[in-house]
């Protein structure tokens, strides 16, 4: 009796990493702009974006995903783009809502989207000081690494999920549950990056540390005033001296 074989699913080209990472560099590329106003409550308002943002990002990872079979793998990098663009929105929303738009750039935007996915990728690119992050500016060959190294993260991970294709309706719920997690973790990247200062290398006004920058508006204070009081000293006994010398009388 000879046995059966069982056929497994070819893996695509789509999601070969250097094509993620390609998909990767052009998206981050553009930052998104934002209509949502700086917010009094800008925690509570991140967070009202992000459950958004998350049901948004199910609902679509799961319909994407509801095509079985080989038809589903090719399914695979246009879930990527479409959950790319609404964590990207929220990302920049949540920005604004913080009052940060302006600092929100290209190495912002993949530290948010990115990071819980492959923090190694961001040793060279990130260095965090207390609450604060200061970022590297990226050249294209940086962020080319980079965005290899996420991409191939990102594979490992969408070729499971890819599996899940052979699962309708079931694999769906998982991929939108997924999605849903995914989405949150973004958030949560974003919140706590806007929450503390954000700083770029090379910025020596925005590098310093805030307490340093608080002592040296002191002693910039305290100059001033010194500087001030020794000109008026300075001024008063100059107008004495001319009194002095314009009451004297003059010599026969």
């Amino acid at each position: 009796m000879s046995s059966s074989s069982k056929q497994v699913p070819a893996v695509p080209a789509v999601v070969e990493h250097g094509r993620i990472a390609e998909a990767i560099l052009d998206f981050v590329s553009h930052v998104p702009g934002s209509k949502v106003d700086s917010a009094s409550d800008p925690a509570g308002e991140a967070r009202r974006l992000a459950n958004r943002a998350a049901q948004r990002a199910a609902l679509t990872a799961g319909s994407l995903a509801l095509p079985p079979g080989p038809l589903g793998w090719l399914t695979l990098l246009p879930e990527l783009l479409a959950i790319w663009k609404i964590q990207g929105q929220m990302v920049s929303d949540i920005a604004a809502a913080y009052g940060k738009h302006a600092t929100l750039g290209r190495e912002q935007m993949m530290w948010c989207l990115f990071r819980h996915t492959a923090a190694q990728a961001f040793r060279d690119l990130v260095v965090r000081m207390g609450d604060r992050l200061v970022f590297r500016r990226m050249s294209w060959g940086m962020a080319e690494r980079v965005a290899r190294q996420i991409g191939i993260k990102i594979t490992g991970r969408t070729l499971g999920k890819g599996v899940s294709r052979w699962l309708p309706v079931v694999g769906a719920l998982g991929v939108g549950a997924y999605a849903y997690y995914d989405t949150g973790q973004v958030a949560a990247t974003a919140i706590a990056m806007f929450e503390g200062e954000i700083a770029n290398e090379g910025d020596e006004a925005s590098a310093e540390p805030e307490p340093a920058r608080r002592r040296k508006r002191v002693v910039d204070t305290l100059v001033d005033k010194a500087v001030n009081s020794a000109a008026r000293k300075v001024a008063s006994t100059a107008r004495k001296v001319a009194t002095r010398k314009r009451g004297k009388p003059k010599a026969e």
